[in-house]
């Protein structure tokens, strides 16, 4: 996995993080330990462990200079109406695929 971090503010900068990673989620073994590190999300569906093998900087000039304006709330107003069942249902309909087909475990 790659993890890529761009200035979008202040001085042009790129950091890069690489490594291996896997993917835990919501009522898997572990899933508590590492969902208690982060705010409560209703919608929450997994949490990626990356174990970071090589760090790189770049310069981030074709970066666009970018405002921000608010946080969206939908996915976590949506899944606070849904019951664990209809979540539940919900993720073995629409996410055991990535959107390039894939599995997603």
């Amino acid at each position: 996995m790659t993890l890529m971090f761009c200035a979008v503010q202040g001085s042009p900068l790129i950091l890069r993080l690489y490594g291996q990673a896997r993917a835990v989620h919501a009522g898997e073994p572990g899933w508590d330990d590492w969902a208690a590190l982060f705010p409560p999300l209703p919608g929450a569906r997994q949490v990626f462990i990356l174990d970071v093998e090589l760090v790189q900087t770049s310069c981030g000039m074709a970066v666009p200079l970018l405002e921000f304006a608010v946080d969206r709330d939908d996915l976590n107003a949506w899944a606070a109406r849904q019951t664990p069942e209809q979540l539940s249902d919900y993720r073995q309909r629409k996410n055991l695929r990535s959107i390039d087909g894939f599995p997603t475990g």
